[in-house]
Order: structure tokens, then sequence, then C-alpha cells
């Protein structure tokens, strides 16, 4: 299928602007997913890392949804033709916390659109900036990579997976059932049917069983070092969809700090020793 890349290059500084409040159910049931017997839930109690994407939900009416479950193209993100969305990383930067009970606004901006061509077509980056700012000010800065690409086609190459490293720290094995992926989908409003629709994501998008979703992934591996390190303050933090967690395994969970003792390389690697995603987390004070 032939780009419009000047059409989709229209959509660069694009922007949106979105109010919120940091209400406690979200938390809490967030907490309920990643099994912690309670979550911040008392106004003014800090909401953790990344938790603010259960805010500022994408709610679009049910006319509004395409096939796969998500918003159909061609409101804040470009009308990208090509099929399959996934959020592919982001990189974080926390210069507050943000509280339950604070009201929130946060304003996105279509920072850029790129244009690759890999073993199975056309690719299509879409890079978001997202700024989310409380009542005290600027709380998270944060750019978002979105990739879109084609369904695949029998006798495409197969990519070479990455082996995982070997020198984790600390691990920890989750076990990605439909229930706990059902119960994120519902908590963040995500319709992408890759994530609950087995018979969708196998003869469609071509996936050997339900996709673990990628900001959940994320979310466990800075809960893996927040259980590990309770009083560790994140400032930074950035990850990267290395190859997609199925539901057909479970997969391992690994830190470990580096050398200055502030920097902790995270990553999830599946049953096979396989690199699914890497991660990098900054703290305030040294680990060690």
């Amino acid at each position: 299928m032939e780009l419009d890349q000047e059409s989709l290059k229209a959509w660069i500084g694009r922007t949106e602007t979105l109010a919120d409040t940091i209400t406690p159910v979200p938390a809490r049931a967030l907490a309920a997913v990643l099994d912690h017997e309670r979550g911040p839930a008392l106004p003014g109690d800090e909401l953790p890392p990344v938790w603010s994407w259960l805010y500022f939900l994408p709610v679009h009416r049910q006319s509004q949804v395409g096939e796969d479950g998500h918003p159909r193209r061609g409101g804040f993100l470009p009308p990208v033709t090509q099929p399959r969305r996934m959020w592919a990383g982001s990189k974080l930067q926390f210069h507050q916390p943000l509280r339950i009970g604070e009201a929130v606004s946060r304003l996105s901006r279509i920072d850029d659109i790129s244009f690759k061509s890999g073993r199975s077509g056309a690719l299509v980056f879409v890079r978001v900036v997202h700024e989310t700012s409380g009542e005290r000010g600027l709380a998270i800065t944060e750019a978002q990579d979105i990739v879109y690409r084609d369904h695949p086609r029998a006798g495409d190459p197969v990519p070479a997976a990455s082996a995982a490293p070997l020198d984790a720290g600390w691990t920890r094995e989750v076990t990605p059932d439909p229930v706990l992926l059902f119960r994120y989908s519902a908590l963040t409003f995500n319709g992408h049917r890759i994530h609950y629709d087995r018979p969708y994501a196998t003869g469609v998008e071509g996936y050997d069983g339900l996709v673990v979703h990628g900001p959940l992934t994320a979310t466990l591996l800075l809960d893996h070092l927040s259980r590990q390190y309770p009083a560790a303050r994140v400032t930074h933090f950035q990850f990267r969809g290395v190859k997609p967690i199925l539901d057909t395994a479970p997969f391992t969970l690994c830190g470990r700090i580096g050398e200055d003792g502030t920097s902790i390389g995270l990553w999830a690697q599946n049953r096979q020793g396989e690199l699914c995603m890497e991660a990098k987390a900054v703290v305030a004070e040294r680990l060690i």
C-alpha cells in the first residue's frame, strides 16, 4: 500500500489537551491487578510512576472504534493506513509526583512522523510528547513511540531473537493469564483485541497467543524495582519492546543495579531466555 508521506507529516505539531482528576479507584484497582494488598487510596497519597497511564483514557464512542478495537485514525493521531498498531516504547521524566485527589491536565503533541521499510513491509513511527501537569506544575514529561505496520503474510521472515542478559540481580516470574490481561485492558479502557480476543490475535494479527500489553510489562518492571527497593524514588524511566510476550507461558522480570548505584537495568524475558522488553530506571539516591 502506497504511503502518502506528505499528508501524514502534516500531522506533526498537532496538539490535544485533556483534563482529569487522580481519583482513587483506578489506583486501587491497579494495585489489585499487581497483587498488592492496598494501593494509594487516600487524598494526598502519591501515585507511583507510570500509574498516570490510568488517566486521560481514550473514551471514544462505539461507532468510532475500528475493527482492531482501537479508535479509528484521523483524529489526534494521523490516519496511518497500516493496520497493526503497537506502543513501541517511551522515555519519561518524573518532575514531581501526582497525588490522589489532584486535578491534572495533559498537553499532547505529535512530535515526529518517520518511515522505514522493514522485512515485512512499510513501517510508520509516530512520536507523541505528553506533558502532564498537576496543581503544583509540570509533573511528567513522556516521549511515546507508536509503530504501525502491515498484517503478517505467509512466508514473511521471522526476526531473529535477542538473548536476554544473564546477570540479573533479582528476578520474579509472572504468569500472564487471560484474566490478568482482561483486567488491565478494562482498567485502561484498551479495546485492542490482541489482548483478549484469541481468534482475532492469532487469525488476523498472526500472534501465537494473546499479547501482554507493553505498558503492563513496563508497569510490572517498575513494580519489580519498587518491591526490591520500596524507598527508591524514580526520576527517569525508559523502555522499549523487543519481542511480544504471549499468554502461553510465564515470563520473568529481571533487574540489576548499575555501577553508579542510581541506574537500574530492567528487562523482561520469556521462558526461552529471549529478551522481550528492555528498560532503564534512574533513581534519586544511590541504592548501593
